[in-house]
């Protein structure tokens, strides 16, 4: 395995592209940094694997012409024939009574068995292992909103840092090394997964939900899988690339090109939407985009989706 960087010139050819917690609609969110990477790709199919767009956060009536413009960017590769499977998570849950829908290339699904070069992947959010999700919601809810406030004082703290002429933290990474129960619940998540894709003779088993990327193999005492993580683009800023039978983790460097063109006025009204005026935006988006004919077979049941064409 290898990690992928920034690469400056013309699209870089990838066969998938995996991205998840991205948290639209939130402060946290890094969509020019996103905008940025998708304009750099050219993938032969995109998988959103959930939480992509924070419906939690949906309250706050918070969603910048950058966060649209994630949306925009995914509808423009859809309309030219990619593949974009968007595989519902946590924070996007209520777009899980829609798993089956599909609008030309674009699937909404829960989780997605993917046939690559021989190999079996199966593709899911994450939380379904999340014990807090099961059993207290609201206080995932509630950390959620915490997790959001870190981030905002996060970056007051590195506005303050870049002024010194020092390096960047991250508090919420600090806090997940240093406090044992943190680690712990990324190892048993891993492990969970990793266990259950074994049993099931999968080669390959990718998620997102903890924040955490990663790549390795994990063993147990019925066999092995390669367990990946796409982690986030809230902190770390990565993605997951599957190109010449390889996979690889895409790490994501600021820098000055990342800078989106924004007008003011526009930017403050998107922020001033409430939920129906974003999901109408959102709606509007995926619409007036259509889609070239497929060249792909999908079928769906209600909860999977088994991707059956040729890459």
């Amino acid at each position: 395995m290898k990690t992928a960087t920034t690469t400056a010139g013309k699209k870089r050819k990838v066969d998938i592209v995996v991205i998840s917690d991205v948290h639209l609609g939130t402060y946290g969110c890094h969509a020019a940094e996103l905008v940025n990477y998708l304009r750099s790709v050219k993938p032969g199919m995109l998988i959103l694997n959930g939480d992509i767009i924070d419906i939690w956060q949906f309250s706050k009536n918070y969603f910048p012409k950058k966060h649209m413009q994630v949306v925009k960017e995914i509808v423009k590769l859809a309309s030219k024939g990619v593949p974009v499977h968007y595989i519902t998570g946590n924070h996007d849950e209520m777009l899980r009574k829609f798993s089956g829908f599909e609008l030309g290339n674009l699937t909404i699904c829960n989780k997605l068995l993917l046939p690559l070069d021989g190999k079996k992947a199966w593709i899911f959010h994450g939380d379904v292992f999340d014990v807090t999700m099961q059993h207290a919601k609201w206080l995932t809810k509630l950390g959620a909103i915490g997790y959001d406030l870190l981030i905002l004082l996060n970056a007051c703290a590195n506005w303050g840092l870049k002024k010194l002429g020092r390096e960047k933290i991250s508090l919420s990474k600090k806090i997940k090394n240093s406090v044992k129960s943190a680690v712990k619940y990324i190892n048993n998540f891993e492990d969970t997964c990793a266990d259950i894709a074994i049993s099931n003779h999968y080669d390959y088993v990718i998620c997102g939900h903890i924040h955490h990327p990663e790549i390795r193999t994990i063993r147990n005492e019925e066999g092995e899988v390669c367990y990946l993580n796409s982690g986030d683009w809230v902190e770390n800023l990565t993605a997951l690339e599957y190109n010449q039978g390889e996979w690889s983790l895409y790490k994501h460097e600021q820098n000055m090109s990342d800078a989106i063109e924004v007008n003011e006025e526009t930017d403050q009204h998107y922020e001033l939407l409430n939920q129906k005026e974003i999901f109408s935006i959102l709606m509007e988006e995926i619409y007036k985009h259509p889609a070239q004919d497929e060249t792909h077979a999908i079928t769906a049941d209600e909860n999977t989706v088994r991707y059956t064409g040729n890459r």
